[in-house]
Parts: C-alpha cells; structure tokens; sequence
C-alpha cells in the first residue's frame, strides 16, 4: 500500500507526502512505448508496456470481466505501476489502494470491506447547468439579531451582498444560513465568489483585483485576478463535480434513517444492498440522460495471497457486474497454499480466478534504476544528496534492498543536519545505516543472541 510521509511545508503546514505521489504515469512515448525513465517512472520496460495494453483495453471498454495480477518480488514497483496505471486513464480516475490483511475487519464482513472499496474505486462525473449568482464583492454587510435564548447574545440574521462584474452589478439580500457561509468563509470586499441559487452553497474562489475600498496584501492565500469577470452576475452555470459510488451511497443510506442526527443515531456499519441498487438506478439514469458520466477507476489490492477462497469468489462476481472498476492485484509469493486450505496454487490463488487475471511479471531492478529512483525520491522528498551519497545508497539497494535505502533517506538527512549540513554525504548515509539495520542483518543479530531471545 501506499504509505504516508508527513511533511513540515511553509508557515508551519505539514504536508502528506506519498511514496509514490511523484508518478504521473506510465512514461509513454507517442506510439505508446515506454521510455527508460519518464513521468517518476523508472525502468520496468516489459511490464509497462504490458500496462499500456491494459490501458489501451480499459479505453476500449473492452476489459470488462478480466483483472490484472503483478507477480514479482518485494520492491520491484508493483504498486508503482499500478497507480502509474490509475494515472494513464486520467487525473480524476479513483485510486483506491487495499492490503489484503485490511479484509478481515472485527466491524464489518469481509464482503462488506471489499465492497466498499470496489464502490470508492468507481467514480462519477456529474454535469449540472445551475442557476447561480457569481462576481466579485463589492460589499457586504451583516445584519445580527438577538439569540432566542440568550438576550445578551447577538447571532447573524441576514445580509445584504453587491456582487459585479464589467457588464452588471447586483445587490441580492440572503438569509441566516448563507449569512452563516459568508462568516465562515471570511467573505470580504475583492473576493469572487458565486453562490448557488438552488441548494444556497456559498464557493469563494479567489480575489480580484481593483475592487473599490477592497485591501490588498503582497502576501495573500488566494491568487490576484488580474480583471473583473465579464457577463451577468446572474447566469446559469455549468457545474462538474465527481462523486464515489460509496459517497452516493452513504448519501442516500444517512437519509433513510430519519433521526440520524437529532438523536445521534451512527450510521449502520454495512450498507444494505437496497440502498446500492437505488444509487445504481440513479447513476444509469444520469448517464441515459447524458447529465453524468462514469469513471471506472483502479482498486489495488496488495499482497492478494492473504486472500480467502470466499473473497476471491467475491471478486470474481464484481468483475462481471455492470459497475466495476478495473480490479489489480499483486504478490510476491510463488507455489504456496491458498489461504485458509491446504490446497496449493501458483501465487496462492485459485486456478479459476487466475484464468480471468492478465498476468504481469515485475523483475528485479538493475543498480542503475535504483539510482535514478533513489535520485527521484531524494528530490521529492527534498534531500539534497551529494554524487557519493547516492552511490552508497545505490549500493546498499543492490545489496539489501530498494525499500531499505529510500527508507534511509529520511535519517540520513537528520545525520548531515545535526553536523549543520544541508547537504547528506555518504558518511551521513553510513552513520544511518549502522543505526537502522535492514533485514538480512536483523536474522544475523536474531542467530546471535538466539539463546536470549524469547520463544
């Protein structure tokens, strides 16, 4: 799965990292063909031009039915390629990453946890026309009102806003509850903003510049518009939006359940299979009429051997229904018994679902891809590594494994900065490589003190 690393940015923010977020896909040329090292990919020639294919199919719409298996061993990239897969297909395409082990959940059946993985990897744009008011805030004022309980508290009742553009200005006049948005939004002058007439949602997005009596500052959150906005600020907008299937579905489950919130009652832990069909009906409707449009996207389940024969049953179900995502699995095993029998089978999966699955081998890297990720991760994770640094981590990639020297990277940084280095050097990468020992060394301290260990 793809793990997380927590990141201090600017002022203070911290910022999630992903170990993969520096793929922008498959790295194709224009006859689709994989370059030795493009969009934070590296290598894996053979594989990614099997992935092109899947890509090519999925477009098709011809993959329905089938799943993908990458079979290869630890850290050779499986789950980089099959997030630079989600990545091929589309910006917005859903990537939803499962380890197997995350299936067997104390809160809910092992059906219920893949199913809604399956409903959070299918996606749907939604294309309305809306009618709405949107420009640039000339002024806003607020009217406040007693509280019905507390005399000496005074809450927001209404407000009167002045919205512009070059061709029309109009002052429209809102109740408490939009005046509640405007608050916590921290609407002022300069700031352009639209509001939609029908559900009374409130979207600031961004600033304008020139507005009258409006402050400005050289620092500021939202980028300066150079102009106001032509049209009417009162006009029909085209609004997109992409929903999860499992967001509809959690939609329309909290509305069947009339006291949910007055009386704190939580939602049930499984969603009924009635409540997906009507979403279902729905999202067919929305595409019939042409207002929506369906956006299969990739589910990863890792180390899939851990799976059992009912989970594979379930999967096998889902890639024949008509909503499915594109369904990739991986493992590093070889023969070994399908879970929870004493049956064997090539990757511990059963014959009948590896006959649907387009099997993709992932190989070893070479010492030379190893660099150029090592290089890549440093510069995403923003460590600066000097030519030798990078050759020993290389090396200790080669030796150990490629999880193992990205994982020093982090270390080794604090290292070179406790020196007062910016910079980590390979005495840097050293020093973290003795304090943070890697597998095979951990067997050879476990046989050492063997005796003193607990069995």
């Amino acid at each position: 799965m793809s793990a997380q690393i927590r990141e201090v940015g600017p002022a203070g923010r911290t910022v999630e990292v992903s170990l993969h977020s520096h793929i922008r896909g498959l790295g194709l040329d224009e006859k689709g063909e994989p370059l030795r090292v493009a969009e934070g990919i590296v290598g894996q020639v053979e594989a990614r031009r099997s992935a092109a294919i899947v890509v090519e199919l999925v477009k098709q719409g011809r993959f329905h039915g089938k799943g993908v298996l990458l079979v290869g061993p630890p850290g050779t990239g499986k789950t980089a390629l099959a997030y630079a897969i989600s990545k091929e297909l589309g910006e917005d395409t859903p990537f939803v990453a499962l380890h197997a082990s995350e299936v067997y959940s104390l809160e809910a059946k092992k059906t219920e946890v893949l199913m809604r993985a399956v409903r959070k990897a299918m996606g749907v744009r939604i294309r309305e026309v809306r009618k709405v008011y949107e420009g640039a805030v000339k002024e806003v004022k607020i009217a406040y009102g007693r509280h019905p309980f507390n005399p000496y508290l005074r809450i927001p009742r209404e407000a009167r806003v002045t919205l512009e553009t070059k061709d029309d200005s109009l002052t429209i006049t809102v109740g408490e509850e939009i005046t509640s948005q405007l608050l916590k939004l921290g609407i002022k002058r300069g700031d352009l903003i639209w509001i939609d007439a029908e559900t009374g949602m409130v979207h600031k997005t961004g600033r304008v510049k020139g507005v009258e009596k409006a402050r400005y500052y050289d620092v500021d959150v939202w980028e300066t518009a150079e102009e106001l906005p032509r049209g009417s600020v009162k006009k029909e907008k085209e609004i997109t939006r992409v929903f999860t299937f499992n967001d509809l579905d959690l939609a329309v489950a909290s509305q069947r359940i009339s006291l949910i919130g007055f009386l704190g009652v939580e939602l049930e832990r499984e969603i009924d299979e009635d409540t997906r069909r009507t979403v279902n009906s729905q999202v067919k409707k929305l595409i019939d009429e042409g207002k929506g449009e369906l956006m299969p996207g990739v589910l990863f389940i890792d180390d899939a051997h851990m799976l059992d024969l009912e989970c594979f049953a379930f999967l096998s179900k889902i890639m024949e229904s008509e909503f499915s995502p594109i369904i990739i699995m991986a493992t590093n095993r070889g023969m070994t018994k399908i879970y929870g029998t004493d049956v064997e089978a090539p990757h511990g999966i059963p014959l009948d679902i590896l006959d649907r699955l387009l099997i993709i081998p992932v190989r070893p890297y070479t010492r030379e891809e190893i660099r150029e990720i090592i290089r890549i991760r440093s510069e995403e994770e923003e460590v600066s590594l000097s030519s030798d640094a990078l050759e020993l981590l290389a090396d200790l990639g080669v030796k150990y494994s490629l999880r193992y020297s990205i994982q020093l990277l982090r270390p080794a940084g604090v290292v070179a900065a406790r020196r007062g280095r910016k910079e980590v050097r390979a005495e840097d990468v050293a020093e973290a490589s003795g304090l943070f020992i890697d597998t095979k060394r951990s067997i050879e301290f476990i046989k050492e003190f063997e005796e003193k260990f607990l069995k």
